[in-house]
């Protein structure tokens, strides 16, 4: 099929451009190339880039380090052309959710990170020949930033009648068998079928691991079919997936709130063909120019709402107040964890958190949200460096803004920008599975 000699970026170039010319060709001779050094090295490199937690076996990269990674991915993919390469077990990690209830993270050590990540960049040309323009999440030059550009020019167009979907557990749920047969429509190499189930299996009787490099290519696999679908009635709605957050905006007229329900059916159906439910209590329709009317997407509100400087009528898109909460709460944390280190290198660690968040929600009508976390992590850090010199208070006379933000660096960039131009990057926000 592709000889083996290519380079990594060759090979992927080749597998695309023949996934797009023969759309019903399936793959073999794949296991091969996951096997090479190249491919496992940038696998490697990618995983140490996203670091991450260990395992179960505790190995850190630091570690892998030290005893060389040379010898390391020799020994990795020694394991794969013999064959006797075994996933480890999930590491399972629990972040709370409101309601009392939680999202299990799945960890998965740093050998299967580098296998999955490998496997995920063989598997990944083809399947993104075959995905849909709606879809948004964990795609090579797509954003949830684009995501909302679209959502938001849905909304331009007048397509009010949203229906806001939630997908009960989604990718604890999904049926392997189901699954896996979509993706034997287009790889009918049996080594790395079998790789992926092993993979699988490592949940349990469903689901795919939420926190591993592989899992949101699956879940992109699974529901597209669902895309395709939706993506039929694109003259008259507007439909948007990031992973399992999706919505589908159409007109508030009696055809377009028809071709809402009937979205939302088909939504249903494909849903309960992979083993996953919708989440009754937080599905729903909405019409956005009812008085009060809100709908959520990767963490925005949205409304419709009059500009009091034109008078004009528009997409508001603000910040969820959970978000808020989420990264105030993370900045405590970070404190915590590094209150015995000197004040630059804690404050260092509270940039990073709230840095992240602020790029992530400065595409929207922000204002109020950023004068707030500003002002409250500005008192966490003055509170901060109180405690450590045994005095209450915050230091507003102490010590002056130009200290916080400049001798100690605290972050200090909260400009908004509401063009949302659909950066390919990736924002480094808190976009993870819905809640």
């Amino acid at each position: 099929m592709i000889k083996p000699t290519i380079t990594l970026q060759e090979l992927r170039s080749r597998i695309g451009l023949r996934a797009k010319s023969a759309p019903d060709h399936r793959f073999w001779g794949l296991y091969v190339h996951l096997a090479k050094l190249e491919t496992l090295e940038a696998a490697y490199r990618e995983a140490r880039r996203n670091g991450g937690a260990p395992g179960v076996d505790g190995v850190t990269f630091e570690q892998i380090e030290t005893a060389g990674r040379g010898e390391f991915l020799a020994g990795l993919a020694a394991e794969l052309r013999g064959r006797t390469y075994r996933p480890a077990p999930l590491r399972r990690r629990e972040i709370p959710k409101e309601g009392g209830k939680a999202r299990v993270i799945s960890i998965p050590t740093i050998r299967d990170r580098v296998v999955q990540a490998a496997l995920r960049m063989i598997l990944e040309p083809i399947f993104e020949a075959d995905f849909s323009d709606s879809s948004y999440g964990a795609r090579p030059g797509r954003s949830a930033h684009q995501a909302l550009k679209e959502v938001r020019e849905g909304l331009r167009r007048r397509q009010h009648r949203v229906v806001d979907v939630d997908l009960s557990r989604y990718f604890d749920t999904i049926r392997h068998d189901r699954l896996l047969a979509k993706v034997a429509r287009r790889v009918c190499d049996d080594e790395v079928l079998a790789l992926i189930k092993q993979f699988l299996v490592r949940t349990g009787e469903r689901g795919v691991p939420q926190g591993s490099p592989l899992s949101p290519l699956l879940a992109n696999v699974a529901l597209n079919e669902l895309d395709q679908a939706l993506n039929r009635g694109k003259a008259l709605l507007t439909y948007v997936r990031y992973l399992d957050d999706m919505v589908v905006l159409a007109p508030d007229s009696l055809r377009g709130r028809a071709w809402a329900d009937r979205a939302l059916e088909r939504i249903r159906e494909e849903a309960e063909a992979i083993g996953v439910s919708l989440n009754t209590d937080k599905t729903r329709v909405v019409t956005l120019t009812d008085r009060d009317a809100v709908f959520t997407f990767l963490g925005f509100d949205f409304r419709w709402t009059r500009s009091l400087r034109t008078g004009a009528r528009y997409p508001l898109l603000t910040p969820r107040g959970k978000k808020v909460t989420q990264v105030l709460r993370a900045v405590g944390e970070v404190l915590r964890i590094h209150r015995a280190s000197p004040v630059r290198i804690a404050v260092a660690h509270v940039n990073s958190v709230v840095r992240g968040w602020v790029n992530y929600f400065r595409v929207g009508n922000a204002r109020q949200a950023f004068d707030k976390v500003r002002y409250f992590v500005e008192c966490k850090v003055r509170r901060f460096v109180m405690r450590r010199q045994k005095r209450t208070g915050f230091g507003w006379k102490r010590w002056s803004r130009e200290v916080v933000y400049g001798s100690w660096g605290l972050f200090s960039d909260y400009r908004l920008s509401y063009a949302l131009a659909g950066s390919a990057r990736q924002p480094s926000g808190p976009i993870t599975p819905r809640e």
